[in-house]
Formats: structure tokens, C-alpha cells, sequence
């Protein structure tokens, strides 16, 4: 089922969200300071990918640095990721087949949020 899942999410917007965590990416790591968020973007892109099957949790050894990090990502890139998780899962919603993706796509919003001190891991 999680593939299934996984396979409609990719066609229907899991692309189109990981470009946008692409471009968030590779405009960070242009700066060479943002390096950590460009790395960081590109890993909750991939899981925007392929959710189904995974989840995030915290990572016990995040302390105040992540926190730090989340406030500067937030005004860089996490605002507009949220926006955008946020359109695609009001959009998914729409039709009866869509409403588990925009669930998904909206548990994916505090990711996209503060993506530093969290783990993705496989169920």
C-alpha cells in the first residue's frame, strides 16, 4: 500500500515539492555559510519524495544550535516550503483519492518549518 501511496504522491505533487527543496537547496549551498541548510533541505526533499513508509522524528542530541538554525531556515526557505505544502494539500483534498496525500502533505508542514534536530526514519 505504501508504495501505491508513495507512486500517486510522486505524479500528483511529490516532484514538484522536491524541486522546490532542490532550488531551496542549491541556493543555500551557493552561500557557502547556509551549507548545512542546503544539506538539510536536500534530505527532507528526498523524503518529500517517497513519504509513505518513513517518518521524522527528533533527534535527542539537537540543542540550542538547531533551534538557531530552524529560526534562520524559517526565514530563508521554511516559510515558502510550508506555503507550498500547504497549497498542494488544500489541493489534493479536493478529490476523495487525494485526501490521504494532503494529509501527508500536511504532516509534512512542520518539516519544511524546522528541518534541523530531526531524523527521518524508516517505519
Amino acid at each position: 500500500m505504501n508504495t501505491l501511496l508513495n507512486i500517486i504522491w510522486l505524479v500528483l505533487s511529490g516532484f514538484w515539492l522536491f524541486l522546490g527543496y532542490l532550488a531551496a537547496g542549491v541556493i543555500m549551498c551557493v552561500l557557502i555559510v547556509t551549507i548545512p541548510w542546503g544539506i538539510a533541505s536536500f534530505r527532507i526533499g528526498l523524503y518529500a519524495l517517497w513519504p509513505f513508509g518513513r517518518t521524522v522524528v527528533a533527534k535527542p542530541t539537537s540543542g540550542v544550535w538547531s533551534f538557531l538554525g530552524n529560526v534562520i531556515w524559517f526565514l530563508l526557505a521554511g516559510l515558502w516550503l510550508a506555503i507550498a505544502h500547504l497549497v498542494s494539500g488544500v489541493l489534493l483534498c479536493i478529490t476523495i483519492i487525494g485526501i490521504p496525500l494532503g494529509i501527508a502533505d500536511f504532516k509534512l508542514i512542520p518539516v519544511s518549518l524546522a528541518p534541523l534536530g530531526k531524523e527521518i526514519v524508516d517505519l
